[in-house]
């Protein structure tokens, strides 16, 4: 079992940044980041590879968000610059114990979840 514990959302106008966290409790090989709005489906935003040699972004984030790892502290973080108003919602980290050369955007892909950190950005 893996706890995951994300931090670092609160409330920002738009053009702003924020950076999430995700600590885990023991060394994980693949982590994701996700985001959900009240009836919509979960949508992966970032996620970095066992070893964090490789990264991969959704369209809508690409070139603001950046997901990177500090394996000594078993902690993930999300950069979120430029961030806009459709960037608000509820973001999740993801790990899973299965290595990957590639990085993974797929919900499925993922065992542990953390519980949420809100993101709001205002405009």
């Amino acid at each position: 079992q893996v706890q995951l514990v994300e931090s670092g959302g609160g409330s920002v106008q738009a053009g702003g940044s924020l950076r999430l966290s995700c600590a885990a409790s023991r060394g994980i090989y693949s982590v994701g980041w996700f985001r959900q709005v009240p009836g919509k489906e979960r949508e992966g935003v970032a996620a970095i590879a066992s070893g964090g040699s490789k990264t991969k972004y959704a369209d809508s984030v690409q070139g603001r968000f950046s997901v990177s790892q500090d394996n000594g502290q078993n902690t993930v973080y999300l950069q979120m610059n430029r961030l806009k108003p459709e960037d608000t919602a509820m973001y999740y980290c993801a790990a899973s114990d299965r290595s990957t050369y590639w990085p993974v955007l797929a919900a499925a892909w993922y065992t542990y979840w953390g519980q949420g950190t809100q993101v709001t950005v205002s405009s």
